[in-house]
């Protein structure tokens, strides 16, 4: 009775965010998982069987099995990311309704290498958009990172703050929600009113197009005056500007209506290391430190615009939550991008990875790091050294010869003003050129356990890794809304380029002592984390069995030579399980995803095309670069198109405009596949065996089938994207030497 008379515990506040299990997807992961393991076992024991029954085992035979035990090896791995899938939700107005005043700083990183092919115009936009951020003005800050020390960026920056002053209290004040002003422009937002919404919207819009023209005037003179006029973009001295009105100077300026925007250009030297993307970012956040100093940290693509303005709020949602915000590193939004066609035919959109794999590891110990479009707790990019006992000459071992850097540490962040400063402005602009110099980092920890990490050209995988072996965690959020847009490829030969760089950098990974099967293993993270991570670091290797399957069976199929069971035989029943039942998954992951049926086939399609180009020079890559006989190098994704390219993308037309290197392989092995189903086929009708041979037949079938635009491409497309007669004929030649050659090896 007594119990009964206590008042009722004080009801908890309500969460800023919920995470939801997905329970039916993870049963039926489950369950084909299961019986998926059952049948890769009974086709294993089925070769075993054989070769130890046969009194002799060919090497066609041999090569077949390691390709299937390849193939089995990573199918495995990859189904950890299909265990635990979960989804999130946010409360940004809890939040605000509760910590509105708590709200910690946020420094904004935006990296630009190549005004060519990253034009500054865009690099603006995406500043404008980020600086736009619902979020308190005197608690952000945008800077970026210009490694090409281009005059025409600074130049773009500076307009952009200029417009800046007019363009954010127009969206705050009518509720904009395209914060990015080229976006905004090109359509319309009639649900949006209110007293004096259009004459104020077609005041910004001639101010914005008044910008655009000078800045695309500036980018074809290229007549730009400025300290940096001079710089190369592989060799110059650091600049480091406080963009503000040319009126003021730095000591009287007002920045209290405008977050601060601060422009970077590290030195470069042909003689120092660089590090590409990972270098750049360890520079902003040495530079940011000094500066700003927020706890938290978004990193963006030059192309990556801010699509929702809440964004901010929504991570703050995750971090500031007292029940996981302890080891919580960062908050990871998917990468969406605003030029997709209808037909998608090169998988831009990256829908398996964050519409299935990235929920899958949320429900582990939370997503990669996927380069962009995440929020990142700063303390956890310096990892232990942040502790009030630890001596300050270690810390200089670490951070590097810089007092005020390391003083930084244990400071609260600045927020964003340049004002009373412990140092005066000249002064504090000095010490951040020292911090973005070539040498500053020369025997530090920087890249190394402090910061981004440098071992790869994949620094986000890397750095992610990294942080999740300590022990750390990190969220996926995907909003109804999304939350940033960027420029996807359209066209095949950057897809797979970039493809090959990617696989690379992730092959260097395994290759090197961070092996996520072994460094994983022993550290702190889980075992499903960790064969997630070991899947995506593997995934190259993709490309040996791919090679095999797409030319061994077919040789041995002109020579009468079976590979698989006779379709009488019950064993072929294992096979045509193994294969309808994977291609059945991935149509219901599909339609899961509320994507339409031809995804399936185009996704199909890329894999195989990257496994053979992407996943192939990546892997070479990655293996000359291993043994010290390949430097390593990063090339900027074009982010440029011309109307012929996105009126073929548009039209979900394949562009063979590509490097032969990239259209050489595709072409042999699709000729090689014509060659052998015509002459197989043939052979079959003619004598028979349709029983022994339909494995090999079908599988020929099949790969002519998926990769009908290449066939399209080289015999019957007159346009300027189909396949260079010369690439078919030399193809032509390498797939009839390759049968002849194989063909007399076989019969010796």
């Amino acid at each position: 009775m007594s119990k009964q008379m206590k008042l009722p515990p004080q009801m908890e506040a309500l969460p800023f965010n919920l995470c939801n299990p997905k329970k039916k997807s993870a049963i039926i992961n489950r369950s084909y998982a299961l019986l998926h393991c059952i049948a890769i076992t009974s086709l294993i024991f089925y070769r075993l069987s054989s070769f130890l029954n046969s009194r002799r085992s060919s090497i066609p035979h041999l090569l077949v099995f390691a390709s299937e035990l390849i193939l089995s090896f990573l199918w495995l791995l990859s189904q950890a990311y299909l265990w635990r899938p979960v989804s999130r939700k946010t409360f940004p107005e809890r939040l605000l309704q509760e910590k509105k005043d708590e709200l910690p700083g946020i420094d904004v990183f935006i990296c630009t290498a190549d005004p060519e092919k990253e034009p500054p115009l865009e690099v603006m936009n995406t500043v404008l958009s980020a600086m736009a951020l619902d979020y308190p003005i005197g608690k952000l800050s945008v800077y970026v990172s210009d490694d090409g020390g281009s005059a025409l960026t600074l130049h773009a920056m500076r307009e952009a703050w200029k417009f800046g002053r007019s363009w954010l209290p127009f969206c705050s004040r009518f509720g904009i929600k395209s914060r990015c002003p080229k976006v905004y422009f090109s359509r319309y937002e009639d649900d949006l009113g209110g007293k004096g919404y259009e004459e104020e919207k077609e005041k910004i819009k001639q101010k914005y197009k008044l910008l655009e023209e000078h800045v695309k005037k500036a980018e074809k003179s290229r007549k730009i005056l400025g300290e940096t006029s001079t710089l190369t973009s592989k060799n110059h001295a650091a600049h480091i500007e406080v963009i503000q009105d040319e009126s003021q100077n730095a000591t009287d300026t007002n920045q209290a209506n405008m977050p601060l925007l601060v422009y970077v250009s590290r030195e470069k030297s042909t003689s120092s290391p660089h590090h590409f993307k990972a270098g750049a970012l360890n520079v902003l956040l040495r530079v940011s430190s000094m500066i700003s100093n927020s706890s938290y940290i978004l990193v963006l693509d030059c192309d990556m615009r801010c699509n929702d303005p809440t964004s901010a709020l929504q991570a703050m949602c995750f971090h500031l939550d007292p029940k996981i915000s302890s080891n919580l590193a960062f908050v990871q939004f998917p990468q969406m991008f605003h030029n997709l066609s209808k037909m998608d035919i090169y998988d831009g959109q990256l829908r398996l990875v964050f519409l299935v794999k990235w929920p899958g590891m949320d429900g582990l110990q939370g997503p990669m790091l996927s380069g962009t479009g995440f929020y990142m707790k700063r303390k956890a990019l310096y990892g232990d050294i942040v502790r009030e006992d630890i001596d300050i000459i270690q810390l200089k071992q670490y951070l590097g010869p810089s007092n005020e850097l390391v003083k930084s540490l244990h400071r609260s962040n600045h927020h964003n003003s340049v004002n009373n400063k412990d140092l005066p402005i000249s002064r504090l602009l000095e010490e951040t050129r020292f911090l973005a110099s070539c040498t500053f980092e020369t025997e530090t920890q920087w890249g190394k356990q402090v910061g981004f990490l440098y071992n790869s050209v994949v620094e986000d995988y890397l750095t992610g890794f990294n942080l999740h072996c300590k022990g750390w965690k990190s969220l996926f959020y995907n909003p109804p809304r999304p939350a940033f847009l960027g420029t996807a490829t359209t066209k095949l030969n950057d897809t797979l380029l970039q493809g090959a760089r990617w696989n690379c950098g992730v092959l260097q990974v395994s290759l090197s002592r961070f092996s996520p099967l072994i460094y994983g293993l022993i550290s702190r993270m889980s075992l499903l984390q960790t064969m997630c991570y070991a899947y995506l670091s593997l995934q190259p290797l993709y490309s040996l069995p791919m090679w095999c399957l797409a030319t061994i069976p077919q040789l041995c199929l002109l020579n009468a030579i079976p590979l698989y069971p006779k379709v009488s035989n019950s064993w072929f029943m294992i096979f045509s399980y193994i294969f309808i039942m994977s291609q059945l998954k991935h149509l219901e992951e599909v339609l899961s995803t509320g994507d339409p049926i031809w995804t399936w086939l185009n996704e199909e399609r890329i894999w195989m095309m990257k496994s053979i180009t992407s996943y192939t020079i990546g892997s070479l890559n990655a293996v000359l670069k291993c043994f010290g006989l390949r430097e390593a190098n990063f090339v900027p994704t074009n982010k440029v198109a011309d109307d012929e390219q996105v009126t073929f993308y548009q039209k979900g037309i394949f562009n063979f405009q590509a490097s032969t290197i990239v259209l050489a392989p595709l072409v042999t092995l699709v000729t090689l596949n014509m060659i052998s189903f015509a002459g197989g086929f043939a052979r079959i009708i003619i004598r028979g065996r349709w029983n022994e041979m339909f494995g090999q037949i079908f599988l020929s079938f099949y790969i002519l089938l998926v990769h009908y635009p290449i066939i399209e491409g080289m015999m019957f497309r007159k346009d300027k994207g189909r396949i260079p007669p010369s690439v078919t004929l030399l193809s032509l030649a390498i797939s009839i030497s390759f049968l002849c050659f194989g063909s007399l090896i076989l019969m010796s």
